[in-house]
């Protein structure tokens, strides 16, 4: 697995090139796969991309992704056309009657949002961009929000999917006993520095208390002329819908909120399961939504169909970005970037090591859950060998799993909080993608700061 050594790293380096030129994320993803097959085997290209192709398609997560994507868009897709949405950015706008207060209202609803990070994405963002339309505020801005309230929120909640898989594979890999998985994880919470200072940066830079830095800049400076985004992508309009004799809305607030909340509950009753939870949500909300007569029978059904169309896009990106890491798997690209940085790893330096190392495997590879049930086998055994503290360990582990969430091209996060705020990936990429540096830089300062003070 590590035989391709230095070169297992050509393929990353060739889909970042190409989607930053290009701004065609599909292709510079597919570019770094043909790469690497291209280095796997060069004999049988066609076969082994038939291969990985058929390998990702069956695979339980991504079935799990498309599915809890597509019903989402489905979901958004029904509450747009009756209404339901229009009527909460009403309030909104009421309440969020300056550009400030609409980025600040932006921002607490991405942490209210923690139980996944796809809700989070999908909902806040659609929610949101007429409130914020309305403030000339820039769809890269809102898209920015959106993404540093999803990942960061979700991994120092330990009522999340993040709490559930991370703690689920803490005891897998003996890490923790059985039972103790979600305890240890909290434990790590404290020391989840990255997570916490993307938080805190987000309404500085909303509100303009943090300085514009480059593409943002440009991004904002349109907004101001009417431009929302560079790049505007195919995206569910947010109407008023069906109104009464008197031509006032006959939807409300409600009619969004009721099954953003029901989404909640009953993924919270189905062991933190979205899947489980989008579907009951769909079987309360499609009945309620015909009874109120804000769209019919036959509508709903074809918002189902329309919204997971709309869901299409991004989800092609994220099934070509697993192909992506499947094969940056096979080339061995995780265990030869900790092998390279292993003999710098000191009491003092280990956190800060396994937090920058695991962020650059995760930016490079797309993955930010499955690269660490290689790593934590690695990383935990060195630091007890090192008597650096489980917990910090566990802050670092997951510092770097959130970074690469939130600041990878081609991440599903970004590529959905891209999708829902009206933006193209690469726009919401690059524009972003100062802001999480900063943030990691910070983090990186914060573990080097109390392995000084703790040795």
């Amino acid at each position: 697995m590590d035989q391709f050594g230095i070169v297992s790293l050509l393929p990353t380096a060739l889909v970042i090139t190409t989607a930053v030129l290009t701004h065609r994320p599909v292709a510079a993803l597919l570019a770094g796969v043909v790469l690497g097959i291209f280095l796997l085997s060069p004999g049988n290209i066609i076969g082994s991309l038939a291969d990985i192709t058929l390998e990702v398609m069956q695979d339980e997560t991504i079935g799990w992704v498309i599915m809890v994507c597509g019903l989402m868009g489905s979901l958004i897709y029904i509450l747009i056309q009756t209404g339901g949405a229009s009527a909460f950015a009403r309030k909104m706008a009421r309440r969020a009657n300056t550009r400030n207060k609409s980025m600040m209202v932006t921002w607490f609803l991405g942490m209210v949002m923690f139980i996944d990070d796809y809700l989070n994405a999908i909902a806040i963002g659609n929610s949101m961009k007429k409130v914020t339309d309305e403030f000339k505020v820039s769809r890269a801005m809102l898209s920015y929000v959106v993404d540093s309230t999803a990942a960061p929120t979700c991994v120092i909640v330990p009522i999340s999917t993040w709490a559930v898989f991370f703690a689920g594979i803490l005891e897998s890999v003996n890490v923790a006993n059985v039972g103790e998985g979600m305890k240890m994880y909290v434990s790590g919470i404290p020391f989840m520095f990255y997570p916490f200072i993307a938080l805190l940066l987000v309404p500085l830079v909303a509100t303009g208390k943090f300085p514009l830095i480059g593409p943002m800049k440009a991004a904002e400076e349109l907004a101001k002329q009417g431009i929302a985004a560079m790049e505007p992508v195919e995206q569910i309009e947010v109407i008023d819908g069906p109104v009464d004799e008197n031509g006032r809305p006959k939807s409300n607030m409600w009619v969004f909120l009721v099954p953003l909340i029901a989404l909640i509950g009953f993924s919270w009753y189905f062991d933190i399961d979205l899947l489980r939870g989008i579907i009951a949500t769909l079987v309360l909300t499609i009945p309620m939504v015909v009874g109120l007569k804000l769209i019919s029978a036959h509508g709903a059904l074809d918002g189902v169909l329309e919204g997971f169309k709309i869901m299409l896009p991004p989800l092609a990106i994220v099934v070509v970005a697993f192909m992506f890491k499947t094969v940056n798997d096979q080339l061995g690209l995780p265990q030869y970037v900790i092998e390279t940085v292993q003999p710098l790893m000191t009491p003092i330096m280990l956190p800060v090591v396994v937090f920058l190392t695991m962020a650059l495997v995760a930016f490079a590879t797309g993955s930010s859950w499955g690269v660490f049930a290689i790593a934590i086998p690695i990383v935990m055994p060195l630091g007890e060998a090192m008597n650096v503290p489980i917990p910090l360990m566990i802050g670092a582990l997951l510092s770097a799993s959130s970074f690469g969430s939130h600041a990878c091209f081609y991440g599903d996060a970004t590529v959905l909080s891209a999708q829902s705020s009206g933006v193209s990936v690469i726009e919401h990429a690059l524009t972003q993608l100062p802001y999480a540096l900063i943030a990691a830089a910070l983090a990186s300062a914060a573990y080097i700061g109390y392995g000084v003070m703790t040795n």
